[in-house]
């Protein structure tokens, strides 16, 4: 059960009941829980041992075992980069162009002017970071960053007040972290250097100089070698400032904890957005993971991002503000197996489904697309239990506003519904329409999954509750269900 107050909030934080676009509306806290959002990487429906995954994920299923396991929790797109601008912004990723699978030299695709979940937690009073994958391009225009000064606009002007971050993904140059919009350990004597566009003088590519790989690709992925693997995108330069792929989890694990540590010190209420990396090609896990799987390095990865859940757990443990810290696990897009590297995730797969009895993984459009492990702990106030409820990462940003009594500006979170008290309660149903994004839109209304057809495709209609696979396309048996949800998904794209 949720423990509300009727107390006056602090000041600066406006009434609940002027939040635009809420469906529902809940009494304030009593006090600001600090929120810690871990967001995975292209962990799928069953990869988690919670989920009935074949990989040990203990620390996982600790949070799970304490708060509510959603069944039917999904991010809004089946890749990476519209998933966080959704999530961030609250707004449909299709909405808008450019949100596509960004380049590592893309401009900020969330520009400054957007109110961004970061903005309503400073509204809030929080303290608010970023560590990890951003891959939602930083500067004002592509390609023409200057990686060896402060790169503007970075996180900070869309509201988060601290940042170490990946520009892209560790597939793509430039192979180094950012904090605060500048390269950490720079070295003005060898200055950096990225080009999408061709190789620099005398720099060896994974195309032309495979002999230097550790790594091979199996598609794409051929040109800048960085610690001896290849990566999309070239680079020059900046050696002292390359990341090593085997320390990435760490180094994001360990500021992570610093800042955790900090902002309890100065007694704020704090919002991490804690993004990992690990199950993202290259899959390079430390040591002391490799072999412990038997899955290969694609398992080893999932053993590493177990690690990180369990140091957060103890940090919050050993500060002692476990009982008031709501802390969210979920991914960015579903689960794949061969993403462009040579890594046996195939080939030593064994019986782990995962996708679970899912159809389909990233960059689909069937279930295993989109929906993902969601889990929300909140000790001695949200009540631990398994959720049905239809819930969606882009509902985050109207939810916690209503919690907190943000108001949300008029015409931004466009998308973003209230649905706190599903968020919070396994027996209160959400969403009842969800549209998910992969190359082109899919309806869920309900128990039924609707795919529009094309030239060359007929639409598709899936009854989940008899067909979570969705293996039986029923839509010449149902033309009626179809044509309202081709209605409503207009309808929603209209909006």
């Amino acid at each position: 059960m949720i423990k509300y107050s009727t107390k006056i909030l602090p000041l600066g934080i406006l009434a609940a009941s002027s939040i635009a676009g809420a469906s529902e509306q809940n009494p304030p806290i009593e006090k600001q829980p600090n929120i810690i959002l871990i967001y995975a990487d292209d962990i799928g429906y069953g990869d988690l041992s919670c989920y009935g995954g074949n990989v040990a994920t203990p620390n996982v299923d600790k949070i799970a075992a304490n708060g509510i396991r959603f069944t039917d929790g999904h991010c809004s797109s089946a890749t990476s980069t519209p998933s966080r601008y959704s999530m961030l912004t609250g707004e449909y990723a299709w909405r808008k162009r450019g949100t596509g699978i960004a380049k590592g030299d893309a401009a900020m695709i969330i520009t400054p002017d957007r109110f961004t979940i970061a903005d309503m937690f400073t509204k809030a009073g929080y303290s608010t970071g970023v560590i990890g994958k951003w891959h939602l391009g930083l500067g004002a225009r592509a390609g023409a960053q200057n990686w060896n000064k402060e790169i503007k606009p970075n996180p900070r002007d869309i509201g988060f007040q601290y940042s170490y971050i990946m520009a892209a993904t560790a597939d793509r140059t430039p192979c180094i972290f950012i904090e605060n919009g500048k390269g950490v350990n720079l070295d003005s004597t060898d200055p950096i250097n990225v080009s999408y566009q061709k190789n620099f003088p005398g720099q060896p590519s994974g195309k032309e100089n495979p002999e230097l790989l550790r790594i091979h690709p199996s598609h794409g992925h051929n040109q800048a070698i960085v610690g001896g693997i290849p990566r999309i995108g070239f680079m020059q330069g900046g050696e002292k400032a390359r990341w090593i792929d085997e320390n990435i989890a760490d180094v994001i694990s360990a500021k992570s904890l610093e800042f955790i540590q900090r902002e309890t010190a100065a007694n704020k209420p704090f919002f991490l957005y804690l993004a990992t990396n690990d199950i993202h090609v290259p899959r390079v896990p430390h040591q002391r993971f490799i072999g412990k799987s038997g899955m290969g390095p694609r398992g080893d990865a999932l053993l590493s991002f177990d690690w990180t859940v369990g140091q957060v757990i103890k940090t919050i443990e050993k500060l002692g503000i476990e009982k008031n810290t709501i802390i969210i696990i979920t991914s960015d897009n579903g689960a794949v197996l061969d993403d462009g590297y040579k890594d046996q995730a195939v080939e030593l797969l064994g019986d782990h489904q995962p996708s679970g009895p899912l159809r389909g993984g990233k960059y689909s459009y069937y279930e295993g697309g989109t929906r993902i492990p969601f889990i929300l702990s909140w000790p001695e106030t949200v009540k631990p239990a398994s959720s049905t409820s239809l819930v969606s990462q882009i509902d985050m940003l109207a939810s916690f506003a209503n919690m907190l009594g943000v108001e949300i500006p008029q015409g931004a979170a466009p998308d973003s519904k209230n649905h706190l008290s599903a968020l919070m309660d396994a027996k209160v149903k959400a969403r009842e329409t969800l549209v998910e994004h992969a190359w082109g839109l899919a309806l869920r209304q309900g128990n039924w999954k609707y795919i529009p057809g094309n030239k060359s495709t007929a639409s598709q209609l899936y009854d989940l509750n008899a067909d979570i696979g969705e293996k039986n396309n029923i839509a010449k048996e149902h033309p009626e269900i179809a044509a309202k949800m081709q209605k409503k998904l207009n309808e929603i794209k209209s909006q």
